[in-house]
């Protein structure tokens, strides 16, 4: 295992960064002849980037299929209300698209399409390395679509792909290595990377290949302040690392006229508790119960579908509330849900009390608010609730309130009293570079940067909602594609 000690700084290929999308792009590449080095801001032992952290599941209905709902949700998220002019040029050969309609920053439906193809293939290839895959375990008592994932999670992916890369040394390794600048020949195609390694040390590397897989801009506070605005000082990385994507990849590609995709304002937002210490602490009973800002407030819809399918959009809502800061409020009927503790996955005790009154004092909001807020919300809701079902929308909804509650309303009246704190923590974020279905860069002119690849978060794919239990898939899928076509193009 190489840790910038390497005479060597000529390969045909470097990859940077070593989550899934790196790995696999490693690996991929060289599998098929070349001599690839990884390039990593995290020392060897938190290798991995968010991957090392995520449960990883996968949108498919089986090994062999994705799910059957996959490319419509893509299709339903693919950016904003883009030109129809332009883009009914989609149906034209790629040779004969307008360069406008190639830079244009919406989500090709080839790129998709393939990710659906090559993802069934991506996960046998996992497979190859001892890692087995099922349907497994979920932190939601229902789901809106189908999910499996790899036993152990990400971690044990990096695991499993990190013992390949290591064998032999069959990949030179710089740990502890941030990439900062693309180097690019006269004409125009890119040949290398400069990067500063520990002690602020430059280091250049040189390659005929260079794959960008370091993750998006979740743990920069610039970009993010830039491209989500002021209430990004409220939010975190979900996980620790997310803390070393700082991007740097998409920066630096944008630096030399690559054309920009996805999201940039937006990013996969979940609801987690701040008092916890543990990686993706997530808090998702709370479409059982109330929402309440700290002014005693509620302040949205806490139940408008399965909460599987709507936490992003309440999430962001949370974050928009003063301090990024909301509690989810439920009594004692919590406890008549079956196995509600599966959705909380945070390990801090919630607040607890045997009086409203003493609840918010917990809270830290004004007791009458609080008290008037609940009120209403009793007053509010069904008469009957027998109808009463946590595993489906059952249209118990109040009636009257500025902002009713449309499923699983029932009062808060029955001690005792429990609130967890959440805020909106960043999973990755959306925007990123535009690549085509080898997961070539596009520049702003809508032709291939010669040498340059995105793979992961890199790649900009997501608008406004992210397509859930895809980012994995997308980066095992996209790294794979990225390795194949570097060594096929070392070889042409």
């Amino acid at each position: 295992m190489s840790n910038n000690i390497s005479t060597q700084h000529n390969f045909d290929t470097i990859v940077v960064g070593s989550g899934i999308a790196g790995l696999s792009a490693a690996i991929t590449a060289q599998q098929n002849g070349d001599n690839v080095a990884i390039v990593e801001r995290a020392p060897p032992d938190e290798r991995g980037g968010n991957t090392r952290y995520t449960e990883s599941f996968w949108r498919m209905k089986n090994e062999n299929e994705v799910s059957e709902d996959f490319e419509d949700r893509f299709a339903e998220n693919s950016g904003g209300w883009p030109d129809l002019s332009i883009l009914e040029d989609l149906v034209r050969d790629k040779e004969n698209q307008p360069a406008v309609l190639r830079s244009l920053g919406v989500v090709d439906p080839n790129l998709i399409a393939t990710i659906a193809e090559e993802a069934p293939k991506a996960l046998k290839w996992l497979k190859t390395f001892g890692i087995k895959f099922d349907f497994l375990p979920l932190y939601f008592l229902s789901q809106s679509t189908t999910r499996m994932g790899p036993i152990g999670g990400g971690l044990a992916l990096v695991d499993a792909l990190g013992k390949y890369a290591d064998e032999e040394e069959k990949i030179t390794w710089f740990y502890e290595t941030a990439a900062r600048t693309l180097v690019q020949d006269n004409f125009g195609s890119v040949t290398g990377i400069k990067a500063i390694s520990k002690n602020n040390s430059p280091l250049e590397l040189k390659a005929n290949n260079i794959i960008l897989a370091c993750g998006g801009f979740e743990g920069n506070p610039e970009m993010l302040s830039h491209y989500v605005g002021a209430q990004a000082q409220f939010i975190r990385p979900v996980s620790r690392g997310g803390h070393y994507n700082r991007g740097e990849g998409i920066k630096m590609a944008l630096d030399i006229g690559a054309a920009p995709c996805g999201d940039y304002g937006s990013f996969h937002a979940q609801p987690v508790d701040p008092r916890s210490k543990d990686w993706e602490p997530v808090v998702l009973n709370y479409s059982y119960g109330l929402l309440i800002n700290d002014s005693g407030l509620r302040f949205t819809d806490e139940a408008p579908a399965l909460v599987d399918s709507t936490y992003e959009a309440v999430t962001r809502i949370i974050m928009q509330q003063r301090n990024g800061l909301a509690y989810a409020v439920f009594d004692k009927k919590l406890d008549d849900i079956h196995n509600w503790n599966a959705t909380v996955r945070t390990r801090v005790p919630p607040l607890e009390s045997n009086t409203l009154e003493g609840l918010a004092e917990q809270m830290k909001i004004d007791p009458a608010e609080f008290l008037n807020t609940v009120t209403e919300f009793n007053n509010a809701c069904p008469e009957v609730n027998t109808d009463f079902d946590p595993l489906n929308p059952d249209g118990l909804r109040t009636e009257g309130l500025s902002i009713n509650k449309s499923h699983w309303s029932r009062p808060i009246s029955t001690p005792p009293f429990r609130a967890w704190p959440i805020i909106c923590s960043n999973c990755f974020t959306f925007g990123g570079l535009k690549i085509d279905e080898n997961a070539r860069v596009l520049n702003t002119e809508g032709d291939i940067i010669p040498g340059l690849y995105a793979a992961g978060e890199v790649a900009g794919i997501y608008y406004r909602t992210y397509t859930g239990a895809t980012s994995v898939m997308r980066g095992a899928v996209t790294g794979r594609l990225a390795g194949a076509d570097a060594a096929l193009r070392r070889n042409n």
